[in-house]
């Protein structure tokens, strides 16, 4: 007897799951079950009453605020789960109407039809790693308003630096002997200097933890081997890392570019071709952390002190591979300018490249067990 094979789709809150059922054959109906508390308790109980009817069971959900605990919850009991993104969920143009039935029902339908893509769920330690990146790119973010409020706040009151370079020693010395007018802006204004050091020194902190951890982490020998290209420093191998695990995972550089969203768009219809900007899907984090690391290319190819430092004790492949890396890239910096580009369409240019090699880098590195 042919085993029945039941998709499960499930529409994730944070006080509910909305569930859906449909089984294999594609002229069956899509049955909505309802929805249960958001607790794997009652979802482990009615999954166990699919199993005990006979049924091999495929759940799916749309990744989200919740996490990765429900896949990562019903992969360690042996069900079959994967989590999709929304923004690659097919949608009809005239459907306006959403609801959670609709869609549990929806995923159902779609992870029976294999129209869905599932995306990578990283390791509990690679997620952990993650979330420290993140909240150092959150003290960046409150770092950079805090400087902006700064200026905005010298410049209502028609207070203007004369040096050449903001946010340097001689800056914060000149900020020191600021004398406002009247008590509350001088409150007001070492206020604002205060939160700019406190978050340059929370960042530091963070960065030393980043560096730290990463060194324990089981990738660290790429994330190491990363460090050998030309712009790439500790803290962006480690964003690379964290948010992306396993390079080798992809099957071609072009596929982890188009991951990353920096491959062009394209409008072909008939004999118009057309490319446009960058899709920008995927990682958003990595793809700026690129983006930023190919400013570096724009001088001329050499091997720095610190790229030396970096090289010591890595694989001669992955040296070879950097180094080639950065007469490519320095010479196509130089090209595209001299043709006139745009400066933020050579940078993306060069940091899709640059993806490319650190695909390359990944394979050239030993595995360890």
């Amino acid at each position: 007897m042919k085993k029945i094979v039941k998709y499960i789709g499930l529409d994730v809150h944070k006080n509910s799951i909305v569930i859906s059922i449909a089984k294999n054959g594609r002229d069956k109906d899509v049955n909505f079950y309802g929805a249960i508390n958001h607790d794997m308790n009652q979802l482990h109980k009615f999954l166990r009453k699919q199993i005990s009817q006979g049924a091999e069971l495929k759940c799916v959900y749309e990744a989200g605020p919740c996490g990765y605990n429900i896949y990562r919850s019903l992969i360690d009991k042996g069900i079959d789960c994967i989590v999709v993104a929304p923004s690659l969920i097919p949608k009809k143009s005239g459907d306006k109407i959403k609801t959670d039935r609709r869609d549990s029902q929806n995923l159902a339908r779609l992870h029976r039809s294999g129209d869905l893509t599932a995306v990578y769920v990283p390791k509990l330690e690679d997620e952990a790693l993650r979330d420290l990146v993140r909240a150092r790119d959150d003290c960046v973010n409150a770092l950079r308003r805090a400087k902006q409020q700064l200026g905005a706040f010298l410049l209502r009151h028609n207070i203007c630096y004369s040096g050449k370079s903001k946010w340097s020693k001689a800056y914060f010395n000149w900020l020191a002997d600021i004398a406002m007018p009247h008590q509350a802006q001088q409150i007001t204004l070492q206020e604002y200097i205060d939160i700019i050091q406190d978050g340059k020194n929370r960042i530091e902190r963070i960065s030393q933890q980043m560096r730290q951890l990463s060194d324990q982490s089981q990738l660290s020998h790429l994330n190491k081997s990363l460090q050998s290209l030309r712009g790439v420093s500790d803290i962006v191998s480690t964003v690379v890392v964290s948010e992306l695990g396993d390079l080798t995972r992809f099957d071609s550089p072009v596929k982890l570019m188009a991951y990353l969203g920096l491959v062009p768009s394209a409008y072909d219809s008939g004999d118009k071709k057309k490319r446009g900007k960058i899709t920008k899907t995927g990682n958003g984090h990595v793809r700026r952390a690129l983006i930023e690391a190919s400013q570096a290319y724009r001088l001329p190819a050499r091997k720095s002190r610190a790229i030396a430092k970096r090289n010591k004790g890595l694989p001669k492949e992955v040296c070879k591979i950097a180094w080639q890396a950065q007469v490519r890239l320095c010479g196509r910096y130089k090209r595209l300018v001299f043709r006139g580009k745009n400066a933020n369409l050579v940078k993306t240019a060069i940091a899709r490249e640059l993806a490319g090699f650190m695909w390359a880098i990944a394979h050239a590195v030993p595995k360890v067990a």
